[in-house]
């Protein structure tokens, strides 16, 4: 699982939980009998932390040098969510230095109110200090109770012989492109600089740089105007490797989805995540999650664990592309979805509607 971790370079942390939470989901689709107390057990043993890449995430611990970058930047100044209140975060600091790792909950609210269970956007000071001081790298998050943050300082997270040395941006941009490239296989310049404003000149002259010293190759793809970057070995392995025609279900926040113009460019499947869409305007549904078959994108489904029924509800089916082989399809799906409803605490799966019936109903009765 770790090495699973170390290929993707991070594994997004997301709150949703209509579903097992996004970090579990994206590990599951890739390792065979994972458990979520797998995942923790990384974190308290120091192999995994959490912090920012494009958005929260669990990062192998080696990886911890390349935030120094964006730790010292907010340290000096640029804003990252809010103002911070400087008394407040010392007050904060200071109590975890004399008591150890603390979770929000643990510090009172001016009104004498705990201070609410972990959430995004509380607005409690002591959450905020908490927050800010994390995004610092002033305190770092030991483990989670539950899905709450418990924070500690970083001389008693970080592992004695961590290289904790500060990189250059060209040593920072080098760790970007080979990450990416070994997450994704092939990528473009401003997919390596996702979300990263103002590095995209620096990742371009490093790009340069591999290229002369060999260390990368530049892929074009018949009928896809851009210019891609990867390594000889994997173009090489990637076209001596037959693609087995096995059905996965990933997150919305998986790697391999969350760049939607990506997905569009490369697998001809135009992916939005909707729950962020007014309920209206939504065309799939709350959380709809891509169906691979082999390599290509075929459909989405959106689905609901009712972990009180023990139910996995399959809302809305939608296949996109035409199957060609229905009867290694369907059976493939109809496992898949038995798998991910044990995942998610569920035994029994309900399909409440898809666009073509036959598949539908053929599902329907073979799933568990």
């Amino acid at each position: 699982m770790l090495d699973c971790i170390g290929r993707l370079g991070y594994v997004q942390i997301d709150t949703i939980s209509v579903i097992n939470r996004a970090h579990h989901h994206t590990i599951w689709a890739r390792v065979p009998g994972y458990r979520e107390e797998q995942l923790d057990a990384l974190q308290r043993k120091r192999k995994v932390f959490e912090y920012w890449s494009h958005a929260a995430a669990y990062l192998p611990m080696e990886d911890f040098r390349f935030c120094l970058l964006y730790m010292n930047a907010i340290s000096a100044g640029q804003k990252h969510w809010r103002t911070p209140d400087k008394k407040v975060m010392k007050a904060v600091l200071k109590r975890i230095a004399s008591e150890g790792a603390l979770k929000a909950r643990d510090f009172e609210a001016p009104n004498g109110k705990r201070v609410s269970a972990d959430a995004w956007g509380s607005a409690k000071p002591a959450k905020k200090a908490l927050e800010q001081l994390f995004i610092e790298g002033q305190l770092m998050i030991s483990h989670r109770d539950g899905f709450q943050k418990v924070f500690d300082l970083p001389e008693r997270i970080l592992p004695a012989n961590l290289d904790t040395s500060r990189p250059t941006t060209a040593e920072y941009c080098r760790h970007l492109i080979d990450r990416t490239i070994q997450s994704q296989g092939i990528v473009t310049a401003p997919e390596i600089g996702y979300l990263r404003k103002g590095l995209q000149s620096a990742i371009g002259k490093q790009i340069q740089q591999m290229l002369a010293d060999k260390e990368i190759v530049q892929v074009r793809i018949e009928g896809n105007e851009n210019v891609y970057y990867s390594r000889a070995d994997i173009i090489e392995h990637a076209s001596s490797t037959r693609v087995a025609s096995q059905v996965h279900l990933l997150s919305p926040f998986d790697n391999l989805v969350i760049q939607r113009k990506r997905m569009a460019q490369l697998f001809d499947f135009d992916y939005q995540i909707e729950c962020y869409v007014p309920a209206a305007k939504r065309i799939h549904g709350y959380f709809c999650l891509p169906i691979l078959f082999g390599d290509e994108f075929v459909g989405r489904l959106d689905p609901k664990a009712d972990r009180r029924k023990n139910q996995l509800l399959i809302r809305n089916l939608v296949i996109e592309k035409e199957i060609t082989n229905p009867d290694q399809f369907i059976p493939q799906l109809a496992r898949k979805l038995n798998q991910f409803g044990k995942f998610n605490g569920c035994n029994q799966t309900t399909i409440e509607r898809c666009n073509l019936k036959q598949i539908g109903a053929e599902l329907s009765r073979i799933v568990i």
